[in-house]
């Protein structure tokens, strides 16, 4: 992506399901679901890059023992500073002691951080707010074994304001307006009704505290208290929580919207919000780990005990399509064919576009993430040019000539790597003059491939949010090849609205294709219509979110796509361009045709899967309306 964007989160969970010692046996090491935590958590280090953490859970410890143990870090490799401050407490062991390091009931009793139940988080900020608190994973402490409880999520919650009130009714008084905060209260209250519950019922027939106690760990409902909790979430979500008694739970929203995979067996359960870290990690088969469903929980009771139990009614799966196109790693298979699929779509409109003159065309992408669907292009070229071939051969009347036939035997996509991503901006640089002048070097190109004043070059990336690089940094750098025409085109259907499951897109005004359609309104004598939306944009924020619709969709209806593409294209192209600038979108039915399970497709179509999301579609644009820089949520 071309455009720099702040997005969703990743979790790792792992529960041993054998003694430590098992393991020790087995593997060689007591540390071995440390070592698979820590690779489970590099193998998505994409989805997070603000910060880190880690908690896990000793299970059957001695009262007056420390069970829980938790690290976050900042740090600029989070992942490999916390993993190495978790080593540096075996040092001293290895060095003076190292017969203990295979004693695996030992270290259990003896060094943090070697337990049964693992949890960990990669944290990308959507609020702003960076700082060693906002980590995940969350705790919140109790004496009381089984009202301890550790969360981590990739989620966003649009209706915080409601559920904090909720939090109020209940008597409570949270530290912050924060979704995480919030769902951490909300599932430890219930959580402490569930022990209160169980403790006057075991209390009624007569038994001891301690014997309460043991009791409690074995009934607690984890099905029942997420229940109680998410009764009135409203976002797109991805949870994972353990319980101080060892308990645990992966939980995934109705609508499907954020990933969530798994895996088990008799000797671990392991959940990740991307397949292939579970299959690369453990070496798992692709066909053996499987998807929470939507509205679904996976729990694992302390006694090992491993289900898949419903908390909401599952709704329409509306699994974010955006993952597909760009945030989860390309490495999963489908992920890479799908991305492949998208690439492959836009060649009759590329064809159209340059007119089938592929003698003059050269092929590239942007790096460095727009790769794959580069590869679905070519091959849907070269399927093109087979089809010319044989049509040719089968149905020419004259015969082809030596030369001619030589020519299309010949036929081939001119493909080549244009654009390469150079360096960084750095920090130092702080005026805006300087600034946007370093921006114009994030990309080199290479030179000497282009035939001057004569070739059309087409450069696919795989989403346009703002184009402010497009016109800042790369249509500039390839315009010094002196193209005939310069074609960027998107892989991805063009970004109209915000998302508020995840993904930092919240205001309407940093996406281009909301700007080129305001620009269009008032071009063409339509301003009425941007004061008639936000009229009933204003009134729509008195009513429950549930009777909301999403009015923004008018701004675009006067329009086709190709309309808003053109108006784009003179947003993007910066001036003293000599080449010609074109700009092409995938469309919403390929989109659908490539990524048919993943319909979560509201940034371009606005069709949002929660009452939550058409709220903040509204308000988005009021806030734009009224010259209010803020978020939407």
């Amino acid at each position: 992506m071309s455009d720099s964007i702040k997005h969703e989160c990743g979790i790792a969970f792992i529960r041993l399901l054998k003694p430590l010692s098992y393991y020790q046996e087995k593997y060689g090491t007591a540390l071995w679901g440390l070592n698979k935590l820590y690779l489970l958590m590099e193998k998505q280090h994409n989805r997070g890059q603000d910060g880190a953490g880690i908690a896990t859970i000793k299970l059957d410890v001695k009262p007056g023992h420390r069970y829980i143990s938790r690290y976050r870090s900042m740090a600029q490799n989070a992942v490999a500073d916390i993993f190495g401050y978790v080593q540096s407490k075996f040092v001293d062991i290895q060095n003076e002691t190292p017969e203990l390091m295979q004693d695996a009931e030992w270290l259990k009793q003896n060094v943090s951080f070697i337990g049964e139940v693992l949890l960990g988080h990669l944290r990308y900020g959507t609020h702003g707010q960076n700082s060693i608190e906002n980590c995940h994973p969350f705790l919140r402490q109790n004496n009381w074994m089984t009202r301890n409880l550790v969360i981590a999520g990739n989620f966003n919650m649009t209706n915080v304001e409601e559920l904090l009130e909720q939090l109020y009714e209940l008597g409570q008084h949270p530290k912050e307006k924060a979704d995480t905060v919030t769902v951490l209260e909300k599932i430890g209250h219930f959580l402490d009704d569930e022990n209160q519950e169980l403790f006057d019922a075991y209390k009624k027939e007569g038994l001891d505290n301690v014997e309460i106690t043991h009791k409690i760990s074995e009934g607690l409902d984890i099905a029942k208290i997420l229940r109680r909790s998410a009764k009135n979430w409203d976002g797109g979500y991805a949870i994972s929580g353990i319980v101080g008694n060892g308990d645990a739970f992966v939980l995934r929203d109705p609508s499907g919207i954020r990933p969530a995979f798994y895996y088990a067996d008799d000797e671990i359960v392991v959940a990740a919000s991307e397949r292939p870290a579970i299959q690369t990690a453990f070496n798992i088969p692709f066909k053996d780990v499987k998807e929470i469903e939507p509205g679904h929980a996976l729990i694992v009771k302390k006694s090992g005990k491993v289900t898949q139990e419903v908390f909401r009614d599952p709704q329409e799966k509306r699994a974010c399509s955006f993952e597909r196109i760009y945030f989860s790693r390309g490495s999963d298979a489908d992920i890479y064919k799908e991305r492949k699929q998208l690439g492959a779509l836009l060649c009759d409109q590329i064809l159209k576009a340059v007119s089938a003159d592929l003698k003059n065309t050269v092929f590239s992408f942007i790096p460095n993430t727009a790769e794959v669907s580069f590869y679905g292009m070519v091959e849907g070229l070269h399927s093109y040019i087979r089809g010319v071939q044989k049509d040719t051969l089968l149905n020419r009347k004259e015969q082809l000539n030596d030369q001619e036939l030589d020519e299309l035997l010949s036929m081939n996509p001119r493909v080549e790597k244009l654009a390469i991503k150079d360096v960084k901006l750095r920090t130092f640089i702080t005026q805006d003059a300087d600034r946007q002048d370093m921006v114009a070097h994030v990309y080199d190109t290479t030179y000497g491939i282009i035939k001057n004043n004569t070739d059309t070059l087409v450069a696919i990336d795989d989403s346009i949010v703002r184009g402010t690089t497009l016109k800042q940094s790369i249509i500039k750098i390839i315009d010094r090849l002196h193209p005939k025409k310069i074609i960027i085109v998107s892989s991805a259907p063009q970004i109209r609205y915000p998302d508020c499951y995840g993904i930092d897109m919240s205001k309407m005004g940093q996406f281009v294709a909301f700007e080129a359609a305001i620009q269009l309104l008032k071009e063409r004598g339509m301003e009425h219509i941007i004061e008639e939306v936000y009229q009933k944009c204003k009134a729509s924020l008195l009513l429950p979110k549930e009777q909301i619709v999403n009015h923004v969709k008018d701004i675009y209806r006067p329009f086709t796509q190709e309309e808003i593409s053109a108006q784009i294209t003179k947003i993007i192209t910066p001036a003293n361009i000599n080449a010609e600038v074109e700009v092409i979108y995938q469309t919403l039915d390929n989109l659908h045709v490539a990524c048919p399970n993943h319909t979560g497709d509201w940034y371009f179509s606005g069709n949002y899967p929660t009452p939550g999301g058409n709220k903040v579609v509204i308000k988005a644009f009021v806030n734009w309306k009224e010259g209010n820089n803020q978020r939407a949520y």
